[in-house]
């Protein structure tokens, strides 16, 4: 983003306020949120609004600066569009046609208005403005550091190629114009108050967009020879000379010769006075440590390791420095761990201690350079500002021979990546460098042996220590009574140390500020983070997680928006690709950036968790950021993943159900499809907490899915792994929904699910009652299916409560359902109930009339159920009424046709019966005939 803006920051929210850069390539932010400014016509007319912000253009300028000649009829209608879509850009929650605040309607044309916090050329021409001030009361010193404000505000050329037209090429080369002119004028204060090396970077940038601008290379000649850079100088006069010759046949002009004529005068002392002797380096023994944190409490893991790896580095044959680098995201305290262990063994390093901010967590632009880096610890160790080389290999070679065999410690704070390292690191065996950054090194530990430390947010008791040690040293000791309230501030903190430094600094500096009423803050996550706002000057969580946001891509920005609103902390990449409605390569592109920002963490299951005040942080970024119709098309997404996974996973466990309605994906929509039963078993294992967040999700919102479609693709998992309370749980979710929304066909698919956990929590009546509503208001809508399905239900509970009359009614109403739906799997089970209670109610012949009965039904294979299952329940029951021969016959035909090698536990046991009436009748020929045919055939295994 544009650097030198002042941007003032409303810390009772997330910053909002809209920001263009047009003194480069055009972009925009709202707040922390870099914004797609639109095809290239709609960035061009924002660009030419700014580029002329303040002053109308009517309607017939902006058609000729944005088309020329060949504007096409419909130029004015597709400039009113993009005017509208700016407005809803800048202002999302604008209404439709009004004005907004930027874009004015002036005449039939428009005036963009804004002020130097929003616009980076007012910025730049206050500053300049204000340079002219100070230079005309020859205030030489204030002049040049406005100058500076205004020129680091250039990042390339106006708009960076977004005109199309001649008068729309000279609007922005006016303004590429002014800042040439701030620049010469700031280059010739520079040398005359001894400070030319502050201007060379914008010299440079202008030498690079004016390739012939002659006053321009003038200076930059000028300003190089002044800072005595002479050869690189006069070689950048031999480039512009060589340009001009080529390009415009021309030679330079008098300022240009000047210049070199400059360079080429060497400021030196009389040639009668001997040059100075040169100086060594004074031996200086460096102790740059920041201050030890008083206050430090646990990390003990973390230091235990730290200071094996020191002691082993002394024992190891080593050629170069211990590298420990530690990661960690933002706030976590690796930087005051770090600090407090370069304390503890300090003592080792008898030759000094290094410490260097290279501010990588800012970004590339904003880091420091390993040439300035290597600058500033030559100085620390002794060498003087005159005697420091120029070029950067003379640099390395100084720093290496200074720090060489060495026992040294350097403490590199807040490192970007191993290229800004490599050259700082000490030529001594005996050194130590401690290394941290938000990201892990890979870098480091790859090609320089680093040891790799990730600081993670402390456990429960270390959380307490750290926020008890700051409590009680600041005079606010926590009661015993308050320890389970701690606790739970601790846990809606995350054990973020940041977070708790400013929750104990805040309840010190409020000595009427209770814990109870801290809790009831953090337990408004609505606006959670803003209990940790330490106004002007501090570091909060917000800012801290901000750093990282910045460096994002568009595209992981917008998923790091998106994952703020995934109902449970850990997400699979499936699910993040569906959220964001795009393919899963792309997305696990992103997710990896985001681990790399440390802004989520990949677990060991393939899922990205983010600690919960990022997600905080997210959420804040995605009310900000999105329109209404873009989060609520998200969240449906994502809803729409978790129907359709679960609708997959239920149809590998439950191959003969179709589900009514089926679901219908969304675009972008890429479900998880377990392929297996065991892994739909396990994909249901792994989601059935979030599914339950899911279903209450949708019922609270009202849109993007029907939760009791998702709550029943559940049902039979959770009866199955016995979780009976998060069946009921579900279910009244799925009921509440249905009841909110007034569907009643939903309602009673709602109240047959709860029945079933009901059931199976011990409500029987409960159970009942629920049935019968739904049974009722199926039979009103006509829906035989469902009432089948009922019948099969309450017959198999009335035949667990022993009401077997009960149990055959409705397993006969079932039968006649599922025979007219075709359903013949279904009539078979339904007979086989109805036999079950006959024989209960001692009807024998009946019951095997209705299991022959069963036999007789045709059932497409592989659905249908074995019939030799059926024959081996017939002999059961066979054998239960005596008849011994006829359950013989079904036993054997059982075997003969049954698919599965092997006996089977059915069978057995219906031959063991078999065996024992005929003991009880006599017949021990034919009981050991059985006994042999048992003990021949082999076991199942």
């Amino acid at each position: 983003m544009g650097a030198g803006i002042t941007i003032q920051r409303d810390n009772t929210r997330p910053a909002a306020r809209l920001r263009l850069q047009i003194m480069g390539p055009l972009r925009v932010w709202r707040g922390d949120v870099e914004l797609e400014a639109g095809p290239r016509q709609q960035r061009c007319l924002l660009a030419l609004l700014a580029a002329r912000v303040g002053s109308p253009i009517t309607m017939t300028d902006l058609v000729d600066l944005i088309w020329g000649p060949d504007a096409p009829t419909s130029a004015v209608n597709v400039i009113h569009k993009y005017i509208g879509m700016l407005r809803r850009m800048f202002e999302p929650e604008l209404p439709l046609r009004a004005p907004g605040t930027y874009l004015v309607r002036h005449g039939n044309g428009y005036r963009f208005t804004a002020g130097p916090e929003t616009l980076d050329l007012v910025a730049f021409r206050r500053s300049v403005a204000a340079a002219r001030s100070c230079t005309d009361r020859d205030q030489l010193d204030e002049a040049l550091d406005h100058y500076t404000d205004a020129l680091r505000l250039c990042h390339g050329s106006t708009a960076d190629s977004l005109a199309d037209s001649s008068p729309a090429v000279a609007t922005f080369a006016r303004i590429d114009g002014e800042f040439f002119d701030a620049t010469v004028a700031a280059a010739g204060i520079a040398v005359r108050a001894g400070r030319p090396a502050q201007v060379l970077a914008p010299l440079r940038v202008a030498a690079n967009l004016g390739r012939l601008h002659e006053p321009v290379h003038a200076s930059l000649v000028t300003a190089l020879a002044a800072a005595g850079h002479q050869a690189e100088a006069l070689a950048t006069y031999r480039r512009i000379q060589e340009r001009l010759a080529d390009e415009l046949d021309i030679t330079p002009g008098g300022d240009l010769r000047e210049a070199q004529r400059r360079a080429l005068t060497p400021t030196v002392a009389p040639a009668a006075a001997p040059p100075p002797e040169p100086q060594a380096v004074p031996v200086v023994r460096p102790a740059q440590l920041p201050p030890d944190l008083s206050l430090f409490a646990g990390r003990t893991t973390e230091l235990t390791v730290l200071g094996d790896l020191v002691a082993a580095a002394g024992e190891e044959q080593r050629t170069g420095p211990m590298v420990v680098a530690v990661d960690g995201m933002g706030g976590v305290g690796k930087s005051t761990m770090a600090v407090h262990f370069a304390h503890l063994v300090a003592g080792r390093f008898t030759d000094g201690q290094l410490y260097l901010d290279l501010r990588g967590h800012l970004g590339r632009q904003e880091s420091v350079p390993a040439g300035e880096a290597l600058r500033s610890l030559l100085c620390a160790l002794g060498v003087r500002a005159p005697d420091v080389p120029d070029t950067f290999d003379a640099l390395i070679g100084m720093y290496r021979s200074l720090t060489a065999d060495k026992r040294v410690l350097l403490l590199l704070d807040n490192v970007r990546d191993p290229e800004q390292v490599r050259p700082l690191l000490p030529s001594s065996a005996a050194g130590l460098v401690l290394v941290t950054s938000r990201h892990p090194q890979l870098g480091l530990a790859v090609f320089d042996g680093a040891r790799l430390l990730h600081a993670s947010v402390p456990g429960l008791p270390e959380a307490r220590e750290m926020i008890q040690r700051r409590l009680t040293v600041l005079n606010r000791p926590p009661a015993d009574r308050d320890a389970e309230l701690l606790d739970e501030i601790i846990e809606l903190c995350g054990r973020l140390p940041l977070a708790l430094a400013i929750l104990a600094a805040r309840l010190a500096a409020r000595p009427r500020l209770s814990l109870s009423a801290v809790a009831a803050e953090l337990r408004d996550g609505a606006n959670l983070l803003q209990a940790f706002s330490g106004g002007h000057g501090l570091n909060d969580p917000r800012s801290a997680f901000a750093w990282s946001y910045r460096q994002l891509s568009p595209g992981a920005a917008r998923l790091f928006r998106l994952m703020s609103v995934t109902p449970n902390p850990a997400v699979p990449a499936d699910a993040c690709a569906s959220l964001s409605g795009q393919d899963p390569e792309s997305t696990r592109v992103q997710l990896r950036e985001l681990t790399e920002a440390a802004l989520v963490a990949e677990q060991g299951t393939g899922r990205f968790a983010s600690h919960v005040l990022v997600k905080a942080y997210a959420d804040e970024l995605f009310r900000a950021a999105e329109s209404p119709e873009q989060r609520r098309e998200a969240i449906g997404r994502l809803l729409n993943h978790y129907l359709l996974s679960g609708s997959h996973a239920r149809a590998v466990l439950e191959p003969g159900h179709v589900p009514d309605p089926p679901p219908r994906p969304l675009p972008g929509v890429t479900p998880a499809r377990p392929g297996t039963c065991t892994e739909a078993v396990d994909w249901f294992a792994t989601e059935h907490e979030v599914l339950k967040d899911v279903v209450r999700m949708a019922a609270d919102l009202g849109y993007g899915i029907v939760p009791w479609h998702l709550a029943v693709t559940m049902r039979n998992y959770l009866h199955w792994a016995g979780l009976f309370q998060d069946w009921e749980d579900v279910m009244r979710s799925a009921l509440l929904g249905a009841r909110q929304q007034g569907d009643t066909i939903g309602e009673a698919h709602a109240q047959h699910g709860l029945a079933g956990a009901r059931w199976s929590l011990g409500a029987h009546e409960e159970a009942l009652r629920l049935l019968a509503a739904a049974l009722e208001t199926f039979r009103r809508q006509g829906l035989p299916r469902p009432q089948a399905t009922i019948h099969s239900d309450l017959s198999r509970i009335h035949d667990a409560l022993g009401h077997h009359d009960r149990a055959l009614a409705h397993s006969d109403q079932a039968r006649r359902l599922h025979h007219t739906l075709g359903d013949h799997r279904a009539e078979v089970t339904d007979l086989m109930a109805g036999a079950r209670s006959l024989m209960c109610l001692h009807r024998s012949g009946e019951a095997v009339r209705a299991m022959e009965t069963a036999l007789e039904v045709e059932q497409p294979d592989p659905v249908g159920l074995d019939r030799g299952d059926i024959r081996i329940a017939i002999a059961y029951d066979l054998v239960g009424i005596g008849s011994a021969r006829e359950a013989l016959r079904h036993l054997e035909l059982s075997a003969e046709r049954s698919p599965q090698p092997g006996l089977r536990a059915a069978e057995s046991d219906a031959l063991r019966r078999l065996m024992e009436l005929l003991v009880t009748t006599g017949d021990r020929p034919a009981a050991r005939r059985i006994l042999d045919r048992i003990r021949e055939s082999p076991r199942e295994r």
